[in-house]
């Protein structure tokens, strides 16, 4: 079935992906019930397990960068049932009102990757999207929760040292909401195999405003709204 997950793995219809193992791992044992290992080739872990509304949940590492995700969600739609990938991460703000902190939906995917020129249609710029139902839920939800998001398009960028000092003013300018570095391959690998994707991020630090960063120790606690959110996707 894929030669970077374990064959015999069982993933719910919903699988939330973060790009780091250890953040995976962090989410089972904090956020899930019940739940079990079903993946750890190549240090990619895999965990599935149960909300505590009850509802069969899964959530795995996607690596770093267009390409790794687009392994991992690409296997995980086409070879495992999966129906629904929620990407969840942090970015970097290029809107003064995106605090750190802050929840971000990215409505859309801008991109330098050329991952999307495998769709070879002459003259088409793909322009990918999440999918509306797992939007509007996630913004409804939410909303129940009394937590502000931020709802627009994102950039997933295949540089993090980006020598371009002037990029950052133009995104903002043109009102992208963040960067990132995974969206852009998930949400064209989910137009490809018909099924459904959304990216919903942290801010971590802010490329407009002066904002101090999360540190690495801040990230575990900050990034705990974004994902008692993610929890209420599970089908």
């Amino acid at each position: 079935m894929s030669n970077h997950i374990n064959n015999n793995a069982h993933f719910a219809k919903t699988v939330l992906m973060p790009g780091d193992p250890l953040r995976a791992k962090y989410i089972a044992e904090n956020f899930l019930a019940d739940y079990e290992e079903v993946t750890s080739v190549r240090g990619i872990l895999g965990f599935t397990g149960h909300t505590k509304a009850g509802k069969e949940i899964s959530v795995m590492a996607s690596g770093m960068g267009c390409p790794s995700i687009g392994i991992y969600s690409y296997e995980l739609y086409s070879c495992y049932g999966v129906e629904n990938i929620i990407r969840i991460g942090t970015c970097g703000s290029y809107q003064e009102y995106c605090h750190v902190g802050d929840v971000i939906l990215g409505t859309s995917a801008s991109s330098s990757s050329n991952y999307g020129s495998q769709i070879s249609i002459k003259g088409a710029h793909m322009a990918p999207c999440s999918d509306f139902s797992l939007l509007l839920k996630a913004y409804n939800n939410a909303n129940a929760m009394n937590l502000k998001v931020h709802v627009g398009p994102i950039f997933s960028s295949d540089i993090f040292y980006d020598e371009d000092k002037t990029s950052n003013q133009k995104f903002s300018d043109l009102g992208l909401l963040g960067v990132e570095m995974e969206a852009y391959a998930l949400y064209i690998n989910a137009m490809i195999l018909h099924k459904k994707a959304l990216c919903i991020l942290t801010v971590s630090d802010s490329l407009i405003a002066k904002e101090k960063d999360l540190t690495q120790e801040e990230r575990q606690t900050a990034l705990t709204k974004m994902f008692e959110l993610a929890m209420t996707m599970a089908d």
